[in-house]
């Protein structure tokens, strides 16, 4: 992956903490690779640590192209969060039990930055409503991690936010935005692109731009 380092943006250590590093991960750099099951192809956008496989991770970020319904693959401990990106939409069917009788939910993705959340051992069957989609996915390992996306949407203005975890990602789901982290120049993200913050402890974080962002906040336990 071509992932360029911005450099640290903790200039002002009484604001910051320690110094935060600052990668940006381009969209264009990353490869796909095939599901287990031969549903779709995932493209992985950041893990921890660097290069652990599926069963090894603490945290991982993803992009899914999901082709046809079927079961999803079950990660025993890990806690996951489904944002839809674009098609159609998918309804996943979680099998669950109530008082010893078999009961289902459905997660409905049917808008562009609809979100589920559930665990990664569940029964997950997916329902495509009207072909292929694409989806943003993040795993966290439940004893080790806990992790949160939000959506942000671009508008006329600028505006400001704090960010604060051990790590936070900034995804561009849609759009085009310029982002300035800590004292660093500002940095160019259009669709797919990412900037990932390590150790950003109340660092100011300046968002400029229209479409959306999926910032991910990843805290350690």
């Amino acid at each position: 992956m071509g992932n360029r380092v911005i450099g640290a943006a903790g200039a002002n250590p009484s604001a910051c903490g320690a110094s935060s590093a600052i990668t940006l991960l381009r969209g264009a750099d990353l490869v796909a690779s095939a599901w287990k099951n031969g549903g779709g192809t995932t493209r992985e956008v950041a893990a921890f640590p660097q290069g652990a496989g599926l069963d090894a991770f603490l945290w991982r970020v993803s992009i899914a192209d999901v082709a046809q319904p079927g079961p999803f693959s079950r990660f025993a401990g890990i806690d996951r969060t489904l944002v839809l990106l674009s098609g159609a939409g998918m309804l996943l069917d979680e099998a669950r039990e109530t008082d010893g009788t078999p009961a289902a939910l459905t997660h409905a993705l049917t808008q562009p930055l609809d979100l589920a959340r559930f665990a990664g051992e569940a029964a997950i069957d997916a329902r495509l409503v009207d072909g292929a989609t694409r989806d943003f996915n993040l795993m966290v390992r439940r004893d080790a991690a806990t992790g949160e996306v939000e959506v942000w949407r671009g508008g006329a203005a600028a505006s400001q936010r704090s960010l604060s975890a051990d790590v936070v990602l900034l995804f561009c789901a849609a759009g085009s935005f310029e982002v300035a982290v800590g004292e660093t120049p500002p940095v160019a993200l259009t669709g797919d692109d990412t900037l990932r913050i390590d150790a950003p402890a109340a660092l100011r974080c300046t968002v400029a731009g229209d479409g959306a962002l999926l910032a991910v906040s990843i805290r350690y336990t």
